[in-house]
């Protein structure tokens, strides 16, 4: 109960002090801020808005709440996305170099065949060989 008290006054003290006026007073090109009047140098009376009503700021802070949960929301798909995509493009490019490695392997076996040949079959491998190469510098570039 005394708690509670303590609470409810804070909040009434609270209350009181955002309703006051407040004095912003310039004196020899310094500023200062003040509850009273300036004794000497340029006063300019500055107004304190009231404290938002309870059930505004309720309003306002759950309004503020759902755009942060909605924000939330959106960043997770987002990032579930990206991770999605970058998944996919991994697996993309690891096919391709698998690709690569299969056709590189291959050429390799055919420049060794055409090295085996003899004279007669040693014009077959070689075609096989440069048809291989052809192959892969289509297939991959680099």
């Amino acid at each position: 109960m005394r708690t509670m008290m303590a609470v409810l006054g804070m909040c009434v003290l609270v209350q009181a002090a955002g309703a006051q006026t407040i004095y912003k007073c310039t004196t020899e090109g310094k500023v200062s801020y003040g509850e009273q009047p300036c004794a000497a140098g340029k006063t300019s009376e500055l107004t304190v808005p009231p404290a938002p009503a309870g059930a505004d700021a309720a309003r306002a802070l759950a309004r503020d709440k759902a755009q942060l949960a909605a924000l939330e929301k959106q960043r997770a798909v987002e990032a579930a996305r990206e991770e999605k995509d970058r998944m996919r493009a991994a697996r993309t490019a690891d096919a391709t170099r698998q690709k690569c490695e299969r056709l590189r392997l291959q050429l390799k076996w055919a420049q060794e065949d055409a090295a085996r040949a003899g004279k007669q079959a040693s014009a077959a491998a070689r075609l096989k060989a440069r048809r291989q190469a052809e192959s892969l510098a289509v297939q991959c570039p680099a």
